[in-house]
């Protein structure tokens, strides 16, 4: 297939690459000059304009930063791809920007899915990442083998929008993990407990689950080299905050995130790690910010 690719960072290019790899022509396009010369670099072959990336292309996919760059991207996509071409976006965006992208592409009889991806950068480069899919049912059955080259696992949950909202309830769990790991490590280091025994113990026990065995490699040693940092899940957590309330569901525990990683923020840990909370709990509790 020919695929255009909008947005080749930091997960749109490994996603590129392993559909190039899967035996597509892929042309990938970025805003971002140094974005381009790094996917040149990479292998991934580019161009500098959103036109050519979309024209005479069987499926476009995005992966974009926001709500705003999503909508800008979805009304070019729409005004530029032929009718009958298949877009496809990955990105983090809420709800109400994806339905209103989508009546846009309705008019231009452009087939619209969602596929939201569980999963960071680096589970994006070892192809390990889970699609969560909404949207038409026939552009699903075409999308598939191509989403295969980007994980093992898709989801098919609806017609509409519900891919954007699994997406949400995901990152709500992934984002509270943290939280509870900041206030549980700062009691027990606080009481004398020592760092590597206390992640000894929790990746062993019955609170381990994927995302706290994941992080605690790096946690262990006080790495917080961002594979999604505190500012972009202060994002989602917004994003998250927005559908609670547009569905009148108090969500109480996901606003102390928030809080806890403006505090983090604060601190001047926005670029780290979204676990940097961790980091910002060990502060406020008279701690170092890091174990000794």
């Amino acid at each position: 297939m020919q695929i255009g690719f909008i947005g080749i960072g930091k997960m749109g290019l490994p996603m590129g690459r392993h559909l190039a790899a899967a035996g597509h022509a892929v042309e990938g396009f970025d805003l971002s000059p140094a974005v381009l010369e790094a996917a040149r670099q990479a292998g991934l072959k580019t161009t500098g304009s959103l036109a050519q990336a979309t024209a005479g292309k069987d499926v476009v996919f995005s992966s974009l930063p926001h709500d705003a760059a999503f909508e800008a991207v979805g009304a070019q996509v729409a005004e530029l791809a032929a009718p009958g071409t298949l877009y496809i976006d990955t990105s983090t965006v809420s709800p109400q920007a994806s339905a209103r992208v989508a009546a846009v592409l309705a008019q231009r009889n452009i087939p619209y899915l969602r596929v939201t991806v569980s999963g960071n950068n680096k589970m994006a480069e070892a192809a390990q990442l889970t699609a969560l899919v909404s949207g038409p049912a026939a552009a699903y059955a075409v999308a598939k083998p191509l989403l295969a080259a980007l994980g093992p696992a898709q989801f098919y949950l609806g017609e509409a929008e519900q891919a954007r909202l699994m997406k949400l309830v995901v990152n709500l769990m992934i984002g509270l993990t943290s939280g509870m790991l900041a206030e549980a490590l700062a009691l027990g280091a606080k009481g004398g407990l020592k760092w590597q025994d206390m992640w000894s113990v929790i990746t062993a026990s019955a609170v381990a689950a994927p995302i706290v065995k994941a992080k605690s490699a790096q946690l262990v040693e006080n790495d917080y080299t961002p594979t999604f940092t505190v500012d972009q899940m202060l994002k989602d957590v917004g994003l998250i905050l927005e559908a609670g309330a547009d569905l009148r569901v108090p969500l109480s525990l996901t606003a102390l995130l928030g809080q806890m990683l403006q505090g983090a923020a604060a601190q001047g840990m926005a670029g780290d790690d979204y676990a940097a909370v961790i980091k910002s709990a060990r502060l406020a509790a008279g701690l170092p910010s890091v174990n000794g």
